[in-house]
């Protein structure tokens, strides 16, 4: 496949007629959780600083993205509270022309200090991630006993404006799949919209197995035994990841990402930056483009737009999760951005 793409084209766009749109971007590999799934209870060797875009180095990158045509930055890690200038990021961001809106993926731990500065900086919206709302649960799985700090941080978050909160969950055999219409009461309770996201191949112990994955189509009998579901029309879905549907009768939904029995690769619209500066046309891409040495190096923009390009005209048609030659990423999701 050519490395760079025809002049003249649209946007950010590869060669099955996709247009990147939406850039996720993550802000740190570090963590200050241990979740089973993720990572091993010792953690893993962090990226050095030295190797991480400063925030001028970063805010010029998503500014060469926004000059592409992207029209949301979402901001991940790691965990993204973790970067200390956060809010300094979020405020460089809002001042870029167009600007684009922006969104945060976060742990929640830490969140309640930080959620209005975020939202006077000029962040949007939030997206939690939070699989149990059982506190010996959540302390199994995660490695720490923070939950009470992350219901704080949802509450700062609706507080702050940071609406619609949304709840990221993944359900996991034996460990919370019996009590997912546990944790989407919950939300009701409190506003906040619920997604369920299949458990992809992105640990670092590379201990995945399809086997045992809860996928979408159980996810949806156990949530049903309790409540009605109501398919929205596909057409509302656009490029957006999550099935939604209308919790009994409305107007509260919840949404379900079936990464991996149900991809919806066909309509990706996501381009993704590391901490470290390398560019990556898919979650799942076992190549990247630096960006970081060409950058370092005094590339212009219009050196680092071509260079974004290429990366992305070369995405694949599919992640390819169950073909025989599909092979999990080195990087693990913590230093990919989720």
């Amino acid at each position: 496949m050519p490395r760079t793409r025809p002049t003249g084209g649209a946007g950010l766009a590869d060669t099955f007629g996709r247009v990147a749109r939406d850039l996720r971007v993550s802000v740190t590999d570090r963590c200050n959780l241990r979740c089973t799934y993720c990572m091993p209870a010792e953690g893993l060797p962090w990226m050095p600083r030295a190797e991480m875009l400063t925030d001028e180095e970063l805010l010029r990158v998503i500014g060469v993205f926004v000059g592409l045509g992207v029209r949301q930055v979402r901001l991940t890690g790691g965990e993204p509270l973790l970067r200390r200038s956060l809010v300094d990021v979020v405020a460089g961001i809002a001042a870029l022309e167009p600007r684009p809106s922006i969104a945060m993926t976060t742990n929640g731990v830490g969140l309640e200090r930080v959620a209005g500065r975020l939202a006077d900086a000029g962040l949007d919206r939030v997206n939690v991630s939070l699989d149990t709302i059982d506190s010996e649960t959540f302390s199994r799985l995660t490695r720490r006993d923070r939950l009470t700090d992350v219901e704080k941080g949802l509450a700062a978050a609706a507080e702050a404006g940071l609406t619609p909160v949304k709840v990221n969950a993944v359900a996991m055999r034996g460990i919370n799949d019996d009590s997912v219409a546990d944790v989407l009461s919950w939300c009701l309770d409190r506003g906040y919209e619920l997604r369920f996201i299949e458990q992809m191949p992105l640990d670092a112990q590379h201990a995945w197995d399809r086997e045992v994955m809860v996928g979408a189509d159980e996810i949806r009998q156990r949530l049903s035994e309790r409540f009605t579901l109501t398919p929205l029309p596909a057409a509302d879905r656009g490029s957006a990841p999550a099935e939604r549907f209308l919790v009994d009768g409305g107007p509260a939904t919840v949404g379900i990402i079936a990464s991996v029995s149900e991809p919806f690769c066909s309509t990706c619209d996501r381009a993704r930056l590391t901490a470290d500066g390398q560019v990556r046309n898919c979650l799942f891409s076992e190549q990247e483009t630096d960006l970081r040495g060409p950058l370092r190096d005094g590339a212009s923009d219009q050196e680092l737009a071509d260079l974004i390009n290429g990366e992305m005209w070369r995405k694949a048609r599919g992640h390819g999760i169950g073909e025989p030659d599909f092979h999990q990423p080195t990087r693990p999701m913590s230093s990919i951005g989720g």
